[in-house]
């Protein structure tokens, strides 16, 4: 997260590396919840992609919320095939650093997700999230579902709304159905809990969302 390149444009498909057909090993648990990091999950399970900057603090924010079944950090919306995070930090294979959220929709909402993801970082930054600049720090919602998709959007336009009124620029949060989710490497996931004091430059507008009454 201290050598981000100072590119702001994704590469073409053309340009950008073209990677490996072996994925990285994923941890087989959790290492704060025990639970499974890659499918099948626990039916009823739902998942969605958030990226929020840097994935090392964005993850922690995601697993301490009750409801929360697994958490995991990767790779999403890029070209190269099961990318690493050099390759990624290069600017060169179009991805964003994200995590992947799953989730017990009977204890937790997408609506409390989306408050947290919200407020968690700055989502008008473009390219960048605070001092980390590069393409693989912008914000990013990826989704797996149609109802999915249309609670995002009236948050996003709320949100949107609250930040206009506190004299901040719009989102630049993309918003897409879930391409393929490449998993980071086994020393990225649940970072911070491994390293309590590593880093995390996440930072929020210190807007608060509207409350959940007002997305329905």
């Amino acid at each position: 997260m201290w050598f981000s390149p100072r590119k702001l444009e994704p590469p073409t498909a053309e340009e950008a590396l073209p990677g490996r057909d072996t994925a990285l090993p994923v941890p087989e648990r959790h290492f704060v919840t025990g639970n499974s990091l890659e499918p099948p999950f626990p039916e009823g399970m739902e998942q969605i992609v958030l990226a929020l900057g840097c994935f090392w603090g964005a993850e922690r924010l995601f697993w301490e919320i009750p409801g929360v079944f697994s958490t995991a950090v990767g790779y999403i919306a890029g070209y190269t095939k099961n990318p690493t995070y050099e390759e990624v930090c290069s600017g060169r294979t179009g991805h964003t650093e994200a995590v992947l959220v799953v989730f017990d929709p009977v204890q937790v909402s997408i609506e409390t997700l989306l408050k947290v993801f919200w407020e968690g970082h700055d989502p008008t930054q473009g390219m960048r999230q605070g001092n980390d600049v590069g393409t693989q720090y912008r914000s990013g919602i990826y989704t797996f579902s149609d109802t999915q998709r249309d609670i995002v959007s009236v948050s996003y336009e709320k949100f949107g709304e609250a930040l206009s009124a506190a004299g901040h620029s719009g989102i630049t949060t993309q918003v897409i159905e879930a391409p393929e989710f490449y998993y980071a490497e086994d020393y990225h996931q649940q970072y911070l809990a491994k390293n309590p004091a590593g880093y995390c430059g996440l930072g929020g507008t210190g807007v608060i969302c509207p409350e959940l009454n007002t997305l329905k």
